[in-house]
């Protein structure tokens, strides 16, 4: 792969885990410092659901997996930078993926479905993420 090619690659590999670690940490940390009020919201959001006496641990569940999918994306960015290694950045947007899904199950139980059809490009960068970090295009620059 030319000079140019590898640059192009390594900066769609570090791109795409900053933008996920971004995404997943604020929605993580905000979740953590604002725990009452997104309890609440999620609260009133489905109580008329199928999902309405499992918010507790839904919420628990989906905070978690938010914080590791930001945190590995993060970690995975730094490790892209300067050591050109996208393994940690992979298992960031492949949780990223997980996440995603956690929230669009939620939204489409719900019936939120504007809220569902908003996460779709956030799931589309998660599943090109997975495919730039999980294929050997990568070359030293």
């Amino acid at each position: 792969m030319h000079t140019f090619e590898s640059l192009t690659y390594w900066l769609l590999q570090a791109l795409a885990s900053l933008f996920l670690s971004i995404l997943f940490l604020q929605s993580g940390m905000d979740k953590i410092v604002d725990h009452r009020g997104n309890l609440d919201f999620l609260t009133g959001h489905f109580a008329e659901s199928p999902l309405a006496k499992t918010v507790g641990p839904m919420f628990l569940t989906l905070t978690i997996l938010e914080t590791l999918s930001g945190a590995l994306s993060g970690i995975g960015f730094l490790l892209i930078v300067f050591t050109h290694s996208p393994g940690v950045a992979f298992c960031g947007a492949v949780l990223s993926g997980v996440s995603l899904c956690a929230l669009f199950f939620g939204q489409r139980v719900g019936k939120d479905y504007a809220g569902a059809a908003a996460l779709v490009p956030y799931f589309l960068l998660a599943l090109a993420a997975i495919w730039l970090l999980g294929t050997e295009h990568l070359v030293a620059i």
